[in-house]
């Protein structure tokens, strides 16, 4: 996926299209990705995701050739609706496995598979920028990435943990099956509604900094471009690094804890880059502002997964693809708002935010989890 956003605008050039039509078929992406991870959740509960990730990995990375090959806007939206769909796909079995994992392991380490997935995303900057600098096609590079991708797919689909298909039988705690009474009382319960609401709520903040962290230091501060870049940068690593951190102090304090705190956090970090009275300062903030957020999600996602282990997938997909509609709206909400009022100003609605989620997340996660008590605190 990082292979794909270095890679933008040369694919935007060649299948000759506009910034906003541009816009546009990137939310077929966001579709995609959406109904893909509805069709992961039960895929997964049912045949379980040592037999899902591997063919969802090898989908998306041929899925991830497409759009380095389309020479025109219909082309480029057919390529990212089915690299969305992958991509969904994937990211709810990658999650529910990791919840499996969690599980067995006996401690949290959510958090930690979303650190690596953040460096997978630096790596892709990385090398895809030195592509571009050598003058290689997205064909060529997008290519080379889908092969690597999907010999990593089919190599680590190898190791992954094997569950039992959920055919039925008596439901007992981490072995993957359900009574169909089962199936009806866990079906969207309150608590999966409330960690979707907070997905929905903290990745939305997360989409405002990838979108709009750079453009309000250069228009806020006058920060030159060079300079206004690190504001995305000091968020990532900061992001990166607290995700790291973050299953330790799940175990030690709890998920509420990493949720609530890491919300205050995240408010308090934005309102500084917000009002901030200089670029020093508003860079600190951003970097406050991905501590805060490092955690918030991952405790998210393992929560949904540990509340019925018979329905992980399920409701991993449920909270991750609400969610990830957040992330999507978070530059849609932002943008149309600085019409009305300075940018810097219209950042304190994510402020608020933060503050609902950290308000919303005992309701959210106070609840005990079904056969695992890895998140309580220590």
């Amino acid at each position: 996926m990082g292979m794909w956003v270095v890679h933008i605008p040369a694919v935007e050039q060649r299948a000759g299209i506009a910034h906003p039509v541009l816009g546009w078929l990137l939310l077929l992406l966001g579709g995609g990705a959406f109904a893909g991870m509805q069709l992961a959740g039960r895929l997964t509960d049912r045949y379980g995701a040592r037999r899902i990730v591997p063919v969802a990995g090898v989908l998306c990375s041929a899925a991830l050739v497409l759009p380095g090959l389309a020479t025109d806007g219909p082309a480029l939206g057919a390529a990212l609706l089915l690299l969305g769909i992958g991509n969904g796909v994937l990211d709810v079995g990658m999650n529910a496995h990791a919840v499996e994992v969690e599980r067995q392991y006996g401690r949290p380490v959510m958090a930690a598979f979303h650190a690596v997935f953040s460096i997978g995303g630096v790596l892709a900057a990385v090398l895809g920028a030195a592509a571009l600098a050598r003058g290689w096609t997205p064909a060529g590079t997008l290519t080379a990435a889908a092969l690597t991708a999907a010999a990593a797919s089919v190599l680590c689909g190898r190791a992954l943990l094997d569950r039992p298909p959920t055919t039925g039988g008596p439901a007992r705690p981490g072995d993957g099956t359900a009574t169909p009474a089962t199936r009806r009382r866990t079906r969207t319960p309150g608590r999966i509604r409330a960690l979707a609401g907070l997905a929905f709520v903290l990745m939305l903040c997360e989409g405002v900094a990838n979108d709009w962290s750079v453009l309000a230091v250069r228009e806020g501060l006058g920060a030159a471009p060079a300079t206004a870049a690190l504001a995305y940068g000091a968020f990532a690593t900061a992001m990166t690094t607290g995700r790291f951190l973050a299953d330790r102090a799940a175990q030690r304090f709890g998920s509420l804890a990493v949720v609530g705190h890491g919300a205050l956090l995240a408010a308090a970090g934005l309102s500084a880059a917000a009002l901030a009275p200089t670029v020093a300062v508003a860079l600190t903030g951003w970097a406050v502002f991905g501590v805060g957020l490092s955690g918030c999600v991952p405790q998210l996602f393992s929560a949904a997964g540990h509340a019925d282990p018979a329905a992980s997938g399920t409701n991993v997909s449920r909270v991750a693809g609400l969610g990830y509609l957040g992330m999507l709206a978070g530059p849609a909400v932002i943008g149309p708002l600085t019409r009305a009022a300075p940018l810097h100003l219209v950042l304190l609605l994510p402020v608020a935010l933060c503050l609902v989620a950290a308000a919303a997340a005992r309701p959210a996660l106070a609840a005990p989890r079904a056969g695992t008590a890895i998140n309580a605190p220590a």
